[in-house]
């Protein structure tokens, strides 16, 4: 943790769960303790809001579980279902979502936290800072988030460097055995 952080601060902290979701999938095949998350990126500050945007896609899948998860981690859910175009595409996005919610509770923080590696947030960074003043971190894995947004933030926070914000699943595990048995060879 920097010392430059205040703990005087008020902060909202925003999360892209899609986003982290993913990554977290594709770079570990494991999840997100989202609770050791907020923890580590809040720095003792006073939090005001912090806000997860999920999609519902199918409520067969287990998902009210996962969104449990998250409220249990103190986390308020905005939620939305998966459009399903006549082509068969997908889309489940709430880039424009969040950015609103961002601008309209800013008066409210001093911080705002971005929980998203996507690049599509940099023009809402820059109206942060420049049009309102306030300090803008972002908190992702660093492989997987643009360059030019890690750029633009105060401080960006690599989720792989947060101690127990990861979630290691037997998959990710038997991979890692796997691996360290074949380097033995």
């Amino acid at each position: 943790m920097a010392n430059s952080i205040n703990t005087e601060q008020r902060v909202g902290i925003f999360i892209d769960i899609q986003n982290l979701y993913h990554s977290a999938r594709n770079l570990h095949a494991s999840r997100v303790n989202y609770k050791e998350l907020i923890k580590y990126v809040a720095g003792g500050r006073h939090v005001v809001r912090s806000i997860a945007y999920v999609v519902s896609s199918d409520p067969q899948t287990g998902e009210e579980a996962f969104f449990d998860a998250l409220e249990n981690a103190g986390l308020e859910l905005r939620m939305k279902d998966l459009q399903v175009y006549p082509s068969g595409a997908k889309k489940a996005d709430w880039d424009v979502g969040m950015a609103v919610d961002a601008i309209k509770m800013a008066p409210s923080f001093d911080t705002v936290i971005l929980v998203t590696g996507d690049g599509d947030f940099i023009p809402l960074v820059e109206y942060l800072q420049v049009g309102l003043g306030k300090i803008v971190e972002v908190a992702a894995f660093s492989r997987t988030t643009s360059g030019k947004l890690k750029e633009v933030v105060d401080r960006f926070i690599d989720i792989d460097e947060v101690p127990k914000a990861i979630f290691k699943s037997k998959r990710s595990k038997q991979t890692s055995v796997k691996r360290s048995s074949s380097s033995k060879k």
